[in-house]
């Protein structure tokens, strides 16, 4: 039993996530493809994706060692939904933070010189990792992504409502259930080892997920005590859901749309779209290079393309080229949405 225990002060600091990222998912959903016992809510999805992995993804699989922790990909990697994004954030990670996260994970001897590279910043190694991600996610998630990301949408506004409708105790009370337990001022989530979380001021940050099961983990950002843990809170909870989930998994919005536009104008609308907000002045094209990997004229060549086909709008600041994912993009990119 894990028990987070809140101040005054604390209440005031929840707030509601979209998503713990698609990095942490991916590799959520590698271990959950190895699970024995998924649930009926994830069996039509394992069944579809057992068997299309090959010999790109080994390197994660010896970042989840069978006995003890495994690794931290949400500190690494952050809470990005756009894969290049997370990736790009892993392969920047500072050095201080591999070494706080792997002090504690128990490598088969097999894999420890490999790990000790890692640690080291070793760029070979860590492109083997960033290559790995990428072809999981690719088989995983990306089949299922669009649904996955309106159903995230849909359970975080679920919270919200709660939160703006009945105040924190409602919000404690929809969140409650086997493995949550709202007990004011404490909320107790069940776990293999017993433990007292005082929260002292930084609040909670509650973010839903999908391919994370079993029970709800709290994640601590490693290099700033200071700062909010997140509550990853599991919400496929029943075959109703799972099964909304995989529906039409076969006809993947993602490889439709990188049969639609191509794989890298397909990567570089998804990179524009990320963090789309009324705020959010865009994405440069310079920025966009850097993020893919990919030449600046190449990427102006693509958003050209993007512009022309109404899916991004492009505009100058200053020496900055800025693009911006329009309705239509958004719509293309996430199917389930109400973007038009």
């Amino acid at each position: 039993m894990k028990r987070i225990h809140f101040t005054g002060q604390d209440l005031m600091r929840i707030r509601v996530a979209g998503t713990i990222g698609t990095a942490a998912e991916t590799l959520d959903s590698l271990k959950l493809l190895h699970a024995t016992d998924v649930g009926l809510g994830f069996r039509r999805w394992q069944v579809s994706v057992r068997g299309r992995l090959d010999e790109h993804v080994r390197p994660l699989l010896a970042l989840l060692p069978p006995q003890g922790p495994d690794l931290d990909v949400w500190s690494l990697a952050g809470d990005s939904v756009c894969i290049e994004e997370a990736v790009d954030r892993l392969l920047g990670a500072p050095r201080e933070l591999l070494r706080v996260e792997f002090e504690n994970i128990h490598f088969r001897p097999a894999h420890r010189l490999w790990a000790r590279n890692l640690v080291d910043g070793d760029r070979e190694a860590w492109l083997q990792v960033a290559a790995a991600l990428r072809a999981c996610h690719g088989v995983t998630i990306t089949p299922y992504w669009g649904r996955v990301r309106s159903h995230l949408a849909e359970v975080r506004t679920t919270y919200a409502n709660a939160m703006a409708e009945g105040g924190i105790d409602h919000l404690m009370n929809t969140l409650s259930g086997p493995t949550l337990r709202w007990r004011p001022p404490v909320l107790e989530l069940d776990h293999p080892h017993e433990a007292d979380v005082h929260l002292n001021g930084r609040g909670l940050v509650i973010a839903p997920t999908v391919f994370s099961v079993g029970h709800a983990e709290l994640m601590h950002p490693m290099l700033d005590p200071a700062a909010a843990p997140v509550l990853a809170v599991p919400t496929v909870t029943d075959t109703l859901v799972g099964s909304t989930l995989w529906d039409g998994g076969g006809a993947s919005t993602g490889q439709a749309l990188v049969e639609l536009l191509g794989r890298t104008r397909a990567a570089i609308l998804e990179a524009v779209a990320v963090g789309r907000s009324t705020a959010d002045p865009g994405r440069s094209t310079t920025d966009l290079a850097r993020r893919l990997s990919i030449a600046p004229a190449t990427v102006s060549h693509h958003t050209s393309v993007l512009r022309n086909s109404g899916l991004v709008t492009t505009r100058r600041d200053g020496k900055a080229v800025l693009h911006t994912v329009t309705s239509m993009g958004m719509a293309l990119l996430d199917p389930g949405s109400q973007a038009l």
